[in-house]
């Protein structure tokens, strides 16, 4: 993940839903507005991540566990 990616996602889930939600519940303080920050922030990171690995068809014969476990193998290998 990089690029104009990265930075829409920033934006748009680290700053512009938090401070809708925020402004929408009637919200006040500064740790309510983290909270809501930090979960949407996380929220698309993991989507992008399983999104990411969903999109590449490398099932072949293997369950999605397996898939996964050879996946992060290969990339800690590298």
């Amino acid at each position: 993940m990089s690029g104009k990616r990265l930075i829409i996602g920033v934006v748009v889930m680290g700053i512009a839903v938090p401070v809708i939600i925020f402004l929408l519940l009637d919200l006040h303080t500064t740790g309510q507005f983290f909270t809501i920050a930090a979960s949407t922030f996380l929220a698309w990171g993991v989507c992008d991540l399983l999104a990411t690995i969903l999109e590449k068809p490398r099932l072949r014969d293997r369950s999605p566990g397996q898939a996964l476990r050879e996946d992060w193998q290969r990339r800690t290998k590298e």
